[in-house]
């Protein structure tokens, strides 16, 4: 079979970027709502350069792992036809659904994720502030995709085009959608609560294109007119410097588990446990921070 050739729609879509974010900052500006920051803003569109820049070398090991595993160990081998770009669809956000919520429930993939919700505004810039990091190893969750036959050229076209659909519901200027589509897809609504720092909406949709995922596997919340949204993490980086966003969080990481008197287990434990774990037990997981959030509105 002919290898195919995919182009790289994430550069050919950066055009549609710079246009659709000029378009939402003057519906804002004639709404006088003030979700740009200009140094906010600036610092979100650095991280995503950053990410193209690094993104040559990140998707050479990406192409290299995916063929090697594809041309030696595929279970079988799926035609590049158009059933074949329905199932790698669903294979896809499935694979992204792991990969995103792993990256909010796991510290050594938080590290690197960490850049994507560190902005405490939310628009269209906010897409585009991505990790430098995660390319080189994040790509484990899709392994699974070549070793049952997908060609790689598929696996990563449908990868770009989840990321494409991700860039439009970081806005504000949408409210919520008709029920049928908040129902199957991931929405602006949707997506804000999984920005959210409130206790409620921690960990929350960590969908990519179908929020069914959510759904199925108990992640999901619904946004609250009643609980507006407060974007950023529980404790921000509060910097407009790129190199401190993208590494901060590593900086803390291994200093909690290279770093101090603790056992071994426990300096690999900070590597796997979620993001707040601390082994003496004074830290607080997004699950303690909603447990406690709930149990004080219960006494209200």
């Amino acid at each position: 079979m002919q290898d195919p050739n995919f182009p790289n729609i994430i550069l050919f879509a950066i055009p549609f970027f710079v246009i659709a974010m000029a378009l939402e900052l003057y519906v804002t500006i004639k709404q006088g709502a003030k979700t740009y920051e200009s140094k906010d803003a600036f610092s979100s569109i650095a991280m995503g350069l950053g990410n193209v820049i690094l993104g040559f070398f990140s998707k050479a090991i990406v192409l290299l792992a995916f063929f090697y595993i594809y041309e030696h160990f595929r279970v079988f081998t799926i035609p590049v036809t158009w059933w074949s770009f329905i199932l790698i669809f669903f294979a896809d956000d499935f694979a992204y659904y792991w990969f995103h919520r792993i990256s909010h429930e796991c510290r050594l993939f938080w590290a690197s994720h960490v850049v994507h919700h560190s902005s405490q505004h939310y628009n269209l810039s906010t897409a585009l502030r991505q990790t430098w990091s995660g390319g080189f190893y994040s790509f484990v969750f899709w392994l699974w995709l070549p070793l049952l036959g997908f060609h790689p050229g598929m696996i990563l076209l449908q990868m770009s085009i989840s990321l494409l659909y991700q860039f439009w519901i970081h806005t504000e200027t949408i409210d919520k959608l008709p029920n049928w589509f908040e129902a199957v897809f991931n929405t602006p609504s949707h997506h804000r609560v999984h920005h959210g720092s409130n206790p409620l909406y921690l960990d929350r949709n960590h969908a990519g294109i179908l929020i069914i995922w959510d759904r199925l596997f108990g992640t999901f919340q619904a946004e609250l007119k009643e609980e507006k949204v407060v974007y950023g993490l529980v404790t921000n980086i509060n910097s407009y410097n790129p190199i401190t966003i993208a590494f901060k969080e590593w900086y803390h990481l291994c200093k909690d588990a290279f770093f101090g008197r603790k056992s071994l287990k426990s300096r690999i434990l900070y590597l796997f446990k979620p993001p707040g774990w601390r082994h003496d037990g004074t830290g607080q997981s997004s699950d303690d921070l909603r447990r406690e959030w709930i149990e004080s509105v219960d006494r209200k």
